[in-house]
């Protein structure tokens, strides 16, 4: 295994790091003030589409893609890694280079699954960054981290599909600029279990299709949301399904490999600053006649935090040479390891850096608490720990039965 950057992927991180130091970052102050004038906690600032011009211009754009585009020649896993670990310092680090979930997932199957008509309409404008979309998979009614159970139907009827469930926790549903859905759901009941679920391409704008609530997370409301919808005898064309009936379950697969390593990849940064933040905290207040710094207990905090942060590291960087290597099914047992650990790190380090911080670190003054409820998330987004666990488990036993 051999984790050094290749030349591209040492390029673009430096010309990365330079964007978000000099543009991002400063950037950050503007965006709070354009939120909080505006009033709609799913405002989208202007300070958003500025930065992404530039990014733009800076070729710093669509990089997790590893299909060739116009505006982007394809990285490997290996090579977007540490990209996403610098985007993923930043509260809107992925956004500004066309990088954000749920986008990028489904821009990934898109392109392996999608017609060229549905390319053209919907995958064309996401990857150019005019629009925004949504997955939506999961149920209130069901125990969605098995995909099986999901109950919105899907029925042919003549020329069309006709939809009708419910679906809740929808990232990206609450924005303006979010135009189209992938809805999941059942095609065929009486078939194989894993034959049953399709996946169908739903523009927002298609009568039926509501918006019910966003759905807060520990308190904060996400700009794009999380929002819980209905579909009432929503009609779409039959060439709307993404690749064919029944294929749903294989395409959702091809799709969560890797989105959770992404998720991993930006787990990494923002424990990085979690650290950052929790060293300087510590190393400026003084307690009991010294700096914190010097109490042995904030010190093993900072020593466990760097080791944990490495190890995590370096299982993301392996579960991404061997998914370029053997494929997402060589490295199923890494990208579900990687799931497991990344999360509850960066969500030890944040603790860790909210507890040197005090009264400080649970309030709004500083960003410690909103990444922790983002952090939380994502031990249930994209399958919860358990089944994670399960699966590796099984694999692990399987020579043994």
């Amino acid at each position: 295994m051999d984790f050094a950057l290749s030349e591209k992927s040492a390029e673009l991180a430096a010309s990365l790091t330079a964007f978000m130091d000099e543009r991002v970052a400063p950037a950050e102050a503007t965006y709070h003030e354009q939120m909080a004038a505006s009033g709609d906690p799913h405002h989208h600032p202007q300070i958003i589409e500025d930065l992404k011009v530039e990014a733009r211009s800076r070729g710093l754009w669509n990089l997790f893609l590893p299909h060739s585009t116009e505006w982007n020649d394809g990285l490997s896993n290996l090579d977007y890694a540490p990209l996403a670990e610098i985007m993923g310092r930043h509260e809107f680090g992925s956004e500004v280079c066309n990088c954000s979930a749920p986008d990028t997932g489904n821009m990934e199957i898109l392109t392996m699954f999608g017609t060229p008509e549905q390319q053209q309409l919907w995958l064309q404008p996401l990857l150019a960054g005019e629009i925004r979309s949504a997955f939506a998979m999961t149920e209130p009614a069901v125990a969605s981290s098995d995909a099986t159970n999901i109950e919105c139907s899907i029925e042919r009827d003549g020329d069309d599909y006709v939809i009708n469930g419910r679906k809740w926790f929808i990232s990206g549903a609450a924005s303006a600029r979010c135009k189209i859905l992938i809805v999941m759901g059942k095609t065929d009941p009486a078939a194989p279990r894993h034959l049953q679920q399709s996946m169908v391409l739903v523009p927002m704008d298609t009568p039926g299709v509501e918006v019910i609530r966003n759905l807060p997370v520990f308190g904060y409301t996400d700009r794009e949301g999380h929002c819980e919808m209905t579909f009432t005898d929503v009609r779409v064309p039959a060439s709307n399904v993404l690749g064919q009936p029944g294929g749903g379950f294989a395409i959702a697969q091809a799709r969560l490999g890797p989105g959770r390593i992404h998720h991993c990849m930006r787990c990494i940064g923002a424990a990085e600053v979690a650290l950052e933040l929790m060293c300087e905290r510590v190393s400026n207040r003084v307690a009991f006649g010294k700096p914190l710094a010097a109490q042995g207990v904030i010190q093993e905090w900072i020593a466990t935090s760097r080791i944990e942060i490495e190890q995590a590291r370096l299982l993301t960087l392996k579960a991404a040479w061997l998914m370029d290597t053997v494929g997402n099914k060589g490295a199923q047992t890494e990208i579900a390891a990687i799931k497991v650990v990344a999360p509850n790190v960066a969500l030890r380090v944040v603790d860790r850096a909210i507890q040197a911080f005090g009264g400080g670190g649970v309030s709004e003054d500083f960003p410690l608490a909103r990444m922790y409820a983002g952090l939380r998330t994502l031990r249930l987004a994209d399958g919860p720990d358990e089944v994670h666990k399960r699966s590796i488990a099984r694999r692990e036993l399987a020579p043994y039965r």
